[in-house]
């Protein structure tokens, strides 16, 4: 997978939440959603098409190209796990959401994986750490 840009990640991101609440998201959605201006969503919708990561119907209709889905459901998946971990661990709401959103983007897929499985592990109950040789 071609790693995006993080504001490519996060407008990625939103089509993707935005499309599982209604079947058709527009630019105003995103507008709406992240509450930045129509001419930088414009532009942003503009790259990200050329990039392959969504298609614009002649209605301005947008939906993710199999890569732009592949990307967001990865940021999406990392955004949930962290802002559930977080508060899990007693950090209120608005700042474990607050704080996923940065480390979704910072961390490394090698990292993600193995707090990712940490936290699996631990919920069944297997507290001691994974071996490098057993990733």
């Amino acid at each position: 997978m071609v790693k995006a840009q993080e504001s490519e990640e996060n407008y990625l991101e939103t089509i993707l939440v935005l499309s599982r609440e209604s079947d058709q998201v527009r630019s105003i959605d995103i507008v709406n959603e992240l509450d930045y201006s129509r001419p930088s969503v414009s532009v942003a919708m503009k790259n990200l098409r050329e990039k392959g990561y969504v298609r614009i119907n002649a209605e301005g209709y947008i939906t993710l190209t199999d890569e732009g889905r592949t990307i967001a459901e990865s940021i999406y998946d990392r955004h949930v796990l962290f802002s559930d971990w977080l508060i899990y661990l007693g950090v209120d709401q608005v700042t474990a959401i607050n704080d996923a959103c940065r480390m979704e983007h910072a961390m490394s897929e090698k990292s993600f994986l193995a707090i990712k499985e940490h936290i699996h592990r631990w919920k069944q109950g297997i507290y001691e750490p994974m071996r490098e040789e057993d990733r």
